[in-house]
């Protein structure tokens, strides 16, 4: 009880540091009207684009389900995290640029300009309804067996345990959702930055005490351990009988991280709030380099607790993090791990609630009553803030009666639309003159399918292949429907890309393409060391480990230089900053 009242304490005080260091940070900042409110005032800069984009994808769900993939299978499903390296390279340098000379709010503003009205609500409201009905539910959920199991308080209350996760579930959307009521993008993105420094300490620290307890104080005799007995384990490479098979990465993997990362409003808002172009890309281009280091911190956990409970194996591989970190992390630094695991789930949740009153906002009100001042916008932001929030609150409880392995189940749900999203916005980018019926066509279809095949008969499993490859077939299908009715439902005119009447800088940063090249680099050198190459065999890295990690760092280099030497030439040519202004 003593101990439990101490990490209590020492939690509210880091989250209230937190807190007090985020007003600090922005009391100055002049936000005001919509633009401020809801967008930052485009004032963002590279550290805290990257600081929120990191901390709204990472939520509790990913540290507690891809941990539990790796205590009971291998490593493969990294390639969820790791491979948004890419998709932050294709936002970067081809998605964000288009974003901001368009002066963009939100992204179904583009399908709006690109198709019509009615096609742009539609993937509004497909967004709306899986942030509030799934992705923040699961969120809460998950943090608050993870707070039960750390301060027990179930015993410690004499609860039953739907009342005490319900219990945490308030708690935690209560606080989170204050901050993007009363703050805005600015104290998310701040906050978020904040807590992010403190999960990066956290996820790096848990595998090496866990490594140290393995080795018997001993960090390298720990992964000496894990390589001479289970190197399987470590395996990223994933066969036909894992969730993630390594074919995957080439088919409905591409489609959905393009989705997540490149046109998610919840994701993209940060970046679209940049102040420049170069700042966006810095914060974006950071973002990828995080994705990178973070799998193995939030995998590795869930292979040091299959070695430290195998003589005990746990009922529920979703229990694997929760128990590692109980077991393991000294009590009187268990407050700062839960403070800094409330302030991922906050952060989380506040952010999608700020995305989803930004899409309501712009997508629905403000077309509905174009008249509305800055006043009556943000007031009505706040109050559907709320609204979804509550909606969101009164959903989570409900999933402890769900299946186990939550996060398979979030990654199958999203199949529902965001296949289509991603298909009809790289075909508006790419082709001028289709129309929007088969926009529509396809995000009818493809619900309709996905449910009945996918969901209802479970293809995948009656036709022996991953679900994500299922995904990249039906995105193909999409494609090509989109192709083939091109010239049958044209537009009127050819669809010309507006320029924003904000004066914005869009000069690119000038590390930007080699930046993205060492990410590359860095991605397969990963994926080489995780793969039975490198230390996923029983014998130890190969002989070709070495030569090919050299190959892909001296083609790196070079592509690095060249990207470099050209952009410095256009630079010289130019002399000049690119500012982008409608006449």
């Amino acid at each position: 009880m003593n101990t439990s009242l101490f990490t209590f304490i020492s939690m509210l005080f880091f989250t209230c540091l937190v807190a007090a260091i985020s007003w600090f940070l922005t009391r100055k900042a002049k936000d005001v009207g919509a633009h401020g409110y809801f967008m930052a005032s485009g004032g963002l800069n590279g550290w805290f684009i990257a600081g929120s984009m990191m901390l709204t994808n990472l939520s509790i769900d990913q540290l507690i389900g891809l941990n539990g993939d790796s205590y009971a299978h291998n490593l493969s499903s990294m390639a969820w995290e790791a491979t948004a390296a890419v998709s932050t390279i294709a936002l970067a340098m081809f998605f964000l640029p288009r974003y901001l000379r368009g002066g963009f709010s939100t992204l179904p503003e583009f399908i709006e300009k690109r198709y019509d009205v009615s096609t742009r609500r539609v993937v509004s409201a497909l967004m709306v309804a899986s942030y509030t009905l799934v992705l923040n539910p699961a969120s809460l959920y998950l943090g608050a067996i993870t707070f039960n199991q750390i301060f027990d308080l179930q015993s410690i209350m004499g609860w039953s345990y739907p009342a005490t996760i319900s219990l945490l579930i308030v708690s935690t959307g209560v606080i989170g959702g204050a901050y993007a009521v009363l703050g805005g993008l600015r104290a998310v993105a701040v906050s978020d930055t904040i807590n992010g420094i403190g999960l990066l300490i956290v996820v790096i620290l848990i595998p090496v005490i866990g490594l140290w307890t393995l080795g018997h104080g001993d960090v390298l005799s720990g992964a000496q351990t894990i390589m001479r007995d289970t190197p399987e384990k470590l395996n990223a490479i994933g066969g036909p009988q894992d969730k993630v098979p390594f074919g995957a990465l080439f088919t409905g993997m591409i489609a959905a991280n393009l989705f997540y990362w490149c046109t998610n409003q919840a994701i993209v808002q940060k970046s679209m709030a940049a102040k420049n172009l170069a700042e966006g890309q810095k914060g974006v281009l950071l973002s990828g380099c995080l994705k990178l280091l973070v799998p193995l911190a939030m995998l590795m956990p869930g292979v040091i607790a299959w070695h430290l409970f195998r003589d005990q194996p746990l009922s529920n591989s979703d229990m694997a993090y929760p128990a590692l970190v109980s077991s393991l992390m000294p009590w009187w630094m268990k407050g700062f791990f839960v403070a800094v695991i409330f302030g991922t789930v906050m952060s989380h949740f506040n952010a999608i609630i700020n995305g989803t009153a930004t899409l309501l906002t712009y997508d629905f009100y403000k077309p509905l009553r174009p008249l509305a001042n800055d006043e009556a916008l943000v007031r009505f932001g706040k109050r559907i803030s709320i609204l979804a929030a509550l909606a969101s609150l009164l959903v989570a409880p409900m999933l402890m009666y769900t299946p186990e392995g939550i996060y398979a189940v979030l990654r199958r749900f999203t199949g529902f639309f965001n296949m289509p999203i991603i298909a009809i916005m790289l075909f508006g980018f790419f082709n001028a003159r289709g129309g929007a019926f088969p926009a529509k066509l396809v995000l009818g279809l493809h619900a309709v399918c996905y449910g009945v095949f996918v969901l209802g008969f479970k293809i995948d499993a009656l036709l022996g292949i991953s679900f994500i490859h299922v995904m990249g077939i039906m995105f193909a299908i999409e494609m090509v429907i989109l192709i083939a009715l091109r010239n049958r439902f044209a537009c009127a005119e050819p669809y010309v890309a507006q320029t924003s009447s904000r004066i914005m800088d869009l000069t690119p940063w000038r590390h930007a393409g080699s930046f993205s090249v060492v990410l590359i680099g860095a991605l397969v050198s990963i994926y080489l060391t995780f793969s039975p190459l490198g230390v996923a065999s029983t014998n130890g890295p190969s002989d070709w480990y070495v030569p090919l990690l050299a190959a892909v760092w001296v083609l790196a280099f070079i592509a690095a230089r060249v990207i470099r030497n050209r952009w410095q030439q256009k630079a010289n040519e130019s002399n000049q900053p690119t500012y982008e202004v409608q006449s």
